[in-house]
């Protein structure tokens, strides 16, 4: 059975960091490209970032290029995105998923598994 935990969220005011984290279990982590996703009141869910299996390929939403950072440890089978110069457009709920193959990927359809999400809230 495959899990996916984020947590790490919580409430920062605008300007400043955090980081979040997602540990998995019930499947080979090192086989497979890692994302994460964010949901907003009222809007679609939205691709942020996603990492290759190695971590040598990383991919970014143009609205957060240059200011968050994905990264993963393949021996502790978890994934992190670190949030710098947040805004309070970044405020959601923020999901880790586990793709279906090892590349880092954007479309949602491309990820098969999925965490319970953490909210991240930034004020004005």
């Amino acid at each position: 059975q495959v899990q996916l935990v984020e947590s790490g969220g919580g409430l920062v005011q605008a300007g400043g960091s955090l980081r979040v984290s997602c540990a998995t279990s019930g499947r080979t982590f090192s086989w497979y490209g890692m994302g994460w996703f964010r949901q907003a009141p009222g809007k679609e869910r939205e691709f942020v970032a996603a990492i290759s299996w190695s971590g040598g390929s990383t991919y970014y939403a143009d609205s957060v290029k240059g200011r968050f950072t994905i990264s993963r440890d393949n021996a502790k089978n978890t994934v992190y995105l670190q949030m710098n110069s947040l805004k309070p457009e970044d405020t959601a709920v923020y999901y880790c998923a586990q793709g279906r193959t090892p590349q880092a990927v954007g479309v949602r359809s491309d990820y098969d598994y999925w965490g319970q999400g953490t909210q991240v809230t930034v004020s004005s």
